[in-house]
């Protein structure tokens, strides 16, 4: 009986923490520190020049996480801020 206590426990620890980590979304863009960065106004300007009505955006991460509307969808932009390069796209 205990070693069935402790696979369930074990099984909804990484449940409940594979949940967390999908739940947050694209995180991993950069390894330089945030002094480093481009700003988020740059980040919202590349969005803007691809097409993007920019509706939101924070830092997820390491990333530059911008909100927008294109073509009447709405998308999540990951940049990185290193450079801006686009890490990932996600449609809603």
């Amino acid at each position: 009986m205990k070693v069935i206590k402790i696979a369930v426990v074990a099984l909804a620890a990484s449940f409940v923490s594979g949940s967390a980590a999908l739940a947050d979304g694209y995180k991993d863009c950069t390894k330089l520190d945030k002094a480093s960065w481009k700003t988020v106004a740059d980040a919202e300007a590349k969005a803007k020049a691809a097409g993007y009505e920019v509706r939101q955006t924070k830092i997820e991460g390491t990333c530059y996480e911008v909100y927008g509307v294109k073509g009447g969808k709405l998308f999540e932009l990951f940049y990185s801020p290193e450079d801006l390069a686009l890490k990932h796209t996600k449609a809603k």
